[in-house]
């Protein structure tokens, strides 16, 4: 695996990772940074539904260079910035590699299109690879036509949190993706070592590259689509003028966590903070939550924005039916009206 320096004037390739909301795009980008040669230059250029930096937060300390794009969705609402975004990343780093994670409900034709057509300008569009959640795919294949569209369309599908499932319902996930996606090579990750960049770097995609009209990409549904799949609610609550006594404690905020709906809620991140039973002083703390499952990472430094000091919660809430679990989320954060953002799919 070449640096961009062995290689003169080299096009940077462009990998794609798409995936459903909570498949676990962002814990595989991350686990292939110590499986690259040293000195190889890797960037992600990361999409997000809301407006909460959280992923670059947990690059912090790696070698990994992030830039964020929120509020909106690649393939339709943010159309036309991602160029924007890869160029400067490219005219800051002069990475090796960029690497994009799509927001979970990304059509990846239009962001391939996009890809392509930026050759003249130093981009080839590597691959396409998309992680499938082997404990609730089957759950959400049925609601989302984005996922399936994601399984259709790529080079290579990641069987991600497999170990967690029996072979029996493995089997059953597999056949379900082989109805939509046949041939795709479909590969088991590694738990927390994700997969080998490897096998998803250097494929040379040949997808969507005979397409010569971005609106022969589109298909009918893709606009504004991830308002018609997914609501979506977000919480900022300050903890000023005194944190300490405005803090949850940790064991208070995990019994909230644990009382969450596993079929609605399928994601919530951001950052909240928390006190311990026996200590006073507060810690700032990402929380990362998927279908039940959540890690609570401790924040040791300063945020960037002097404002997210005096954060309590500022967490974005996705899923199906959320109206339902309104009440249970406003109750269980203490939060009221003004600190609640509502957005409900059609």
């Amino acid at each position: 695996m070449q640096t961009r320096s062995q290689i003169q004037s080299s096009p940077v390739p462009v990998t794609v990772f798409t995936g459903f909301l909570g498949s676990g795009k962002t814990t595989i980008i991350l686990s292939l940074l110590p499986r690259v040669p040293k000195g190889y230059k890797l960037c992600l250029l990361k999409n997000e539904f809301g407006d909460i930096k959280v992923d670059s937060e947990l690059a912090q300390g790696s070698d990994l260079a992030v830039q964020e794009m929120l509020n909106g969705c690649l393939c339709c609402v943010l159309v036309g910035q991602m160029k924007l975004a890869l160029m400067e990343i490219k005219d800051k780093y002069n990475p090796d590699r960029i690497m994009i994670e799509t927001s979970g409900s990304a059509f990846p034709a239009p962001i391939a299109w996009q890809i392509r057509e930026m050759k003249n300008e130093g981009f080839i569009l590597d691959s396409i690879v998309t992680v499938v959640d082997c404990i609730n795919f089957r759950g959400y294949e049925d609601t989302s036509y984005t996922a399936k569209m994601q399984a259709q369309y790529t080079d290579i599908i990641l069987l991600n949190k497999h170990e967690l499932v029996s072979e029996r319902e493995l089997d059953t996930v597999i056949d379900h993706i082989n109805e939509l996606n046949t041939d795709t090579p479909k590969v088991k990750c590694e738990g927390k070592n994700g997969v080998s960049p490897d096998l998803i770097f250097g494929i040379d995609t040949k997808l969507f590259d005979l397409a010569t009209k971005f609106s022969e990409l589109i298909d009918p549904r893709i606009e504004n689509h991830h308002q018609h799949e997914i609501d979506l609610i977000q919480v900022i609550k300050s903890c000023k003028p005194d944190p300490l006594i405005s803090s949850f404690t940790k064991k208070h905020f995990e019994i909230f966590l644990e009382s969450l709906s596993n079929n609605d809620i399928y994601r919530l991140k951001g950052f909240v903070r928390l006190t311990q039973e026996s200590n006073e002083d507060n810690q700032l703390y990402i929380v990362n939550h998927a279908f039940g499952r959540y890690t609570l990472t401790p924040i040791q430094r300063s945020l960037n924005n002097s404002d997210d000091e005096a954060i309590l919660i500022k967490i974005t809430i996705m899923g199906v039916d959320l109206k339902m679990h309104l009440q249970q989320i406003k109750a269980g954060l203490c939060i009221n009206d003004e600190q609640i953002t509502l957005h409900f799919a059609h």
